[in-house]
């Protein structure tokens, strides 16, 4: 065989490992915080022996490492680069295929007063100060990583939260973001805000985008590992 269908082979085995609606929700978990067979399971609604061998699919693929810590095995993502993968497939789709984009208007809440902030603005706004940044996603997640400086909002304290936030100036920019694009909880958080009447936006992106793209982060699993 040439070495070019070699290549394009080796291409292909990615691609089979990623044709997979449960996978791929997999890999969506994992770009978030490592976890173990047990808590994908639960979270994807899948079996212990699925889940188990979705993650070996994945695992020969290098989409996902496996590491042990004590009697356990964890798994997260191989690479900042499986998140951009995933983020053009995102991206491809969108801009091709029309259901996706049907799929996406029933799901999503549409009615935000600000238009949603890319990574590069609010970046920018970090330098400037006077902004509060929100992590709209489960502590274990946000423990594992977050953007540098944001505050952990879980979704079921955000209505006791909205009650600190009303005295905030509203000249303090208040921008929520959550998994990623196709994650609720920010949307939600957002609209809250702005019923409250503060100024709040949400980041189009996630934070596995926004770490992909080498921008501030804190991360726990990097020190551990």
């Amino acid at each position: 065989m040439a070495v070019k269908q070699q290549l394009f082979g080796e291409l292909a085995k990615i691609a089979q490992a990623m044709a997979s609606p449960q996978r791929l929700e997999l890999l969506d978990y994992l770009a978030q915080a490592e976890r173990s067979v047990e808590a994908l399971s639960g979270l994807a609604g899948l079996s212990l022996a699925n889940t188990s061998k979705h993650l070996q699919v994945l695992k020969q693929a290098a989409l996902v490492v496996m590491r042990k810590k004590g009697t356990q095995r964890l798994y997260y993502i191989a690479s900042d680069e499986v998140v951009m993968l995933i983020n053009h497939l995102r991206k491809v789709a969108e801009a091709q295929v029309e259901e996706v984009n049907h799929l996406i208007e029933s799901y999503i809440i549409k009615d935000e007063r600000v238009a949603p902030m890319a990574n590069e603005e609010l970046s920018e706004w970090m330098e400037l100060g006077d902004t509060l940044i929100l992590d709209i996603r489960p502590e274990e997640e946000y423990l594992q990583g977050h953007i540098m400086g944001a505050i952990n909002v879980p979704p079921e304290t955000m209505q006791q939260k909205l009650v600190q936030l009303k005295s905030m100036s509203k000249e303090t920019l208040i921008v929520t973001y959550c998994r990623g694009p196709y994650c609720l909880f920010a949307h939600e958080a957002v609209q809250a805000l702005q019923e409250n009447g503060l100024n709040a936006r949400r980041l189009q992106a996630g934070f596995p985008e926004w770490k992909a793209a080498g921008l501030p982060i804190y991360s726990k699993l990097d020190e551990e590992i």
